[in-house]
């Protein structure tokens, strides 16, 4: 009996044991699972190119409308929508017999009136021959001197209705003001037409003007850029087409409207894009992307960043692995990162994902991500 209850005893004792080392090694265990496993980046420096991408307006450099010039009957097309012309190709015929009519009426009244001016000016040599031998008086005279002043002012008047005539007739024959493309032609032949009325587009597409907006602020960086000649492609910009691909010529900014929209606080920019293979239509849509170098930029990861009250925080590890929360002031935002204008600084640790599970003062267990391996898979993408 004895032997029994000593060996339940050590049973007893040893099953004691273990359960207090068990309760410990769990009790370590658990404290060990509790911290977060996350990763965390430290902030460099980078020489980077800031990319801005705006809504473009494409426009031809010429565009102009074709107008009648004269009211009549379209007699004749003689180009196609969408076809290529050169200057002084001929485009349209309106019907000119009524204008060729009045052409050779007012030559009929220039050949009158220039026939009276005629005899005029021989009565006033009769005259004058008549009062050098006073047969007549001073006063015949200056009858005749005014009948002739007459018969040129007619002259004139004739002569100026000759040429009105001649250039309304040109005005049937229209021909293309420069070299360019066809648009839409609405009116077919056989069509009365107003004086005033469109008869098409013609558009110069050789180079695009392109205009787009930017916020006073980004003016601002442009313009400072620009003098300090820090960057001298500034002017440079891309295109993207309406399909995502990048327009293979390069862009040069030209000039800018002279104020700020007041309701939209922005401002028109325009750039010039060659356009040899005719790919660019007027009217095109896309995006222009302006570059601009920046120097030494400190950068965060845009997953790292949580907003309240409309303030930028990140969590920064501390030397025990605690995490606190830091406010920073952005400068400005490209790709999946913020560029860092005050707050933080080079050699920050900062939770780069998972930050809706931690609190402050939270102790995690850091899986460090090299910054630079970040920037080139997010470039990647």
């Amino acid at each position: 009996m004895k032997t029994n209850s000593l060996l339940s005893a050590l049973v007893g004792t040893s099953l004691a044991a273990i359960g207090i080392a068990g309760c410990t090694a769990s009790g370590q265990v658990d404290n060990s699972s509790s911290k977060e496993i996350l990763p965390v980046t430290k902030l460099i420096t980078k020489d980077t190119i800031l990319l801005h991408e705006y809504v473009t307006d494409i426009q031809a450099v010429r565009n102009v409308e074709i107008r009648a010039r004269v009211s009549g009957y379209l007699d004749k097309i003689l180009v196609d929508e969408g076809k290529e012309v050169k200057k002084g190709q001929p485009l349209f015929q309106i019907n000119d017999a009524e204008y060729k009519s009045e052409l050779m009426k007012a030559k009929a009244a220039l050949t009158s009136a220039t026939a009276e001016a005629k005899t005029d000016e021989l009565e006033l040599e009769r005259v004058k021959l008549l009062v050098e031998k006073k047969v007549i008086s001073k006063t015949e005279l200056e009858v005749a001197k005014a009948k002739l002043a007459v018969a040129n002012a007619r002259i004139e008047e004739a002569r100026s209705a000759y040429a009105n005539a001649e250039l309304k007739l040109s005005y049937t024959f229209i021909r293309a003001p420069f070299d360019g493309i066809i648009d839409r032609i609405p009116l077919k032949t056989g069509s009365l037409i107003d004086e005033g009325a469109l008869l098409t587009t013609v558009s110069d597409i050789n180079a695009v003007y392109a205009y787009f907006h930017v916020s006073e602020n980004e003016y601002l960086q442009y313009i400072k850029t620009k003098l300090s000649g820090a960057n001298p492609n500034s002017a440079n910009i891309k295109l993207i087409l309406a399909d995502g691909t990048n327009y293979e010529q390069k862009g040069k900014i030209e000039t800018m409207e002279g104020e700020f929209d007041e309701s939209t606080g922005s401002i028109a920019f325009r750039a010039h894009f060659p356009n040899p293979e005719k790919i660019l239509k007027h009217g095109s849509t896309g995006k222009v992307r302006l570059a601009n170098d920046v120097d030494n930029a400190l950068m965060v990861p845009q997953k790292a960043v949580f907003e309240i009250q409309d303030k930028n925080y990140v969590y920064v590890v501390d030397g025990n692995n605690k995490v606190k929360m830091k406010e920073f002031k952005p400068k400005t935002r490209f790709s999946h990162f913020y560029i860092v204008d005050s707050g933080l600084q080079a050699g920050d640790k900062v939770v780069y994902e998972g930050i809706q599970n931690i609190r402050e003062g939270s102790q995690i267990v850091p899986e460090f991500i090299a910054m630079d391996s970040l920037l080139t898979t997010t470039h990647g993408k």
